[in-house]
């Protein structure tokens, strides 16, 4: 018997013991499937890998955003419609209808975003520098074009074939070779030196307690939720009018993630269509001609462009362990999303003077909270720098461990692979 069939076998009899039940096909791949991480064969087979997921995945998870907003817009069209009218509800009542909306899923963010089903599959098929920020923008263009249209019971639907067609992790997606969830696996572990897996006791509830301590995720929710504030003019944009901004931000979106993948650069990719907003919300304010407002509406549309990055800049600035990342990033989405509840006033229509002032309160105290964050992800570079010095311990030593089974290299390589990763800020 070899030493990794005897290594997996006192792992099976180890788990058995504890009463988890072991299911073979689930195991991790084994030394026997790195044929693709040979230097010679690896940048084909990376390249189809990356096709193959992204041809499954993108399509499915970009149509679940699109239907996902278009429901969520759906009241904003039917007021258009005559909606208020025919209800005859006030304007508050209106705001009210709104708030109820926002009310009924931001609680669900957080425990939903622990089990973190988009954020690994994104991690899965990106890396965090490369490949992730474009990703993401194409998946929240879904959002962005669906506002330019005005729907239901389809959701459901999709929401359901959603849940055989995703998969969670490489080591249990049964449409890829043994080969190919080797190479998926490698790849996770070379963005942070360490495999992209909890290690023992790094429950979803230990991810929570981590992320409620770290102060990073603090601030990163009230960045999102002053955000979100900022950009509360989307309750109230119309619907026809309005498509060409709309396919205008969806764009700017896309250019601007892809130039964060290229640069590697976080708080300006994020900042400056907030700056925009804060440009159409000013122009907004100071005149009534419809020219003038309607090349504002492009640029608030393109401040969802900034929104797009959020995510990404939260798993790139808390990547490990895996479920501190999870509930990390329903934690700022979550709380982000109080700020939505916070926008829903239409007592000030029709010409929103006052929403437009709180618009940019909200978009500048944004842009100084993700200027407070790029200055703590400095320092914990430095301060990584520091400890390079110094041997790993506990589950991060585990990670690297993995990470170095899974490359086939030996321990002193991994880690110092490990030693050369930065935050991205």
């Amino acid at each position: 018997m070899s030493t990794e069939s005897g290594s997996l076998d006192f792992q099976e009899e180890q788990e058995k013991s504890e009463g988890i039940t072991v299911q073979p096909d689930l195991i991790h791949p084994t030394d026997k499937d790195g044929d693709l991480l040979a230097k010679d064969v690896r940048p084909a087979a990376e390249r189809q890998l990356v096709r193959q997921l992204d041809i499954r995945l993108m399509p499915t998870i970009i149509v679940i955003f699109i239907m996902n907003y278009i429901d969520r817009s759906a009241v904003t069209s039917a007021r258009l419609q005559g909606l208020t009218q025919d209800l005859h509800l006030t304007e508050v009542q209106y705001s009210t209808v709104l708030a109820v909306l926002c009310a009924s899923y931001v609680p669900a963010q957080i425990p939903s975003n622990m089990s973190d089903r988009i954020g690994k599959i994104l991690n899965r098929i990106s890396r965090a520098l490369q490949e992730l920020a474009f990703r993401s923008a194409v998946i929240y263009g879904g959002l962005l074009i669906s506002n330019a249209f005005g729907n239901g019971a389809i959701s459901i639907f999709i929401g359901i074939l959603a849940i055989f067609i995703l998969p969670d992790y490489p080591h249990n997606t049964r449409w890829l070779t043994p080969a190919q969830l080797r190479l998926a696996q490698v790849r996770l572990a070379e963005d942070a030196g360490e495999a992209d897996e909890d290690a023992a006791g790094e429950s979803a509830f230990v991810g929570l307690k981590l992320a409620l301590k770290d102060p990073k995720v603090g601030i990163f929710a009230i960045m999102n939720c002053s955000q979100l504030l900022g950009l509360g003019f989307i309750n109230f944009f119309p619907t026809d009018p309005v498509r060409p901004p709309w396919i205008f931000a969806t764009i700017v979106c896309a250019v601007n993630a892809w130039s964060a993948d290229r640069t590697g650069e976080r708080f300006f990719h994020h900042c400056w269509p907030w700056w925009g907003v804060l440009v159409a919300y000013i122009i907004g304010a100071s005149t009534t001609s419809i020219g003038a407002r309607y090349f504002a509406m492009f640029l608030m549309a393109a401040g969802y462009s900034g929104f797009a990055l959020t995510a990404v800049w939260v798993a790139n600035a808390i990547p490990r362990p895996p479920a501190k990342r999870s509930a990390a990033i329903g934690i700022v989405n979550g709380i982000g999303n109080i700020g939505n509840l916070y926008a829903l006033q239409s007592v000030w229509s029709p010409d929103y003077h006052p929403s437009m002032f709180i618009g940019i309160a909200s978009l500048t105290f944004s842009t100084i909270l993700a200027f407070v964050i790029r200055c703590i992800l400095v320092h914990e570079n430095k301060q990584l720098e520091r400890d390079e010095t110094e041997d790993p311990k506990g589950a991060r030593r585990e990670r690297i461990e993995e990470a170095a089974r899974l490359e086939g290299l030996t321990f002193e390589e991994a880690l110092e692979r490990k030693r050369g990763f930065r935050y991205l800020y």
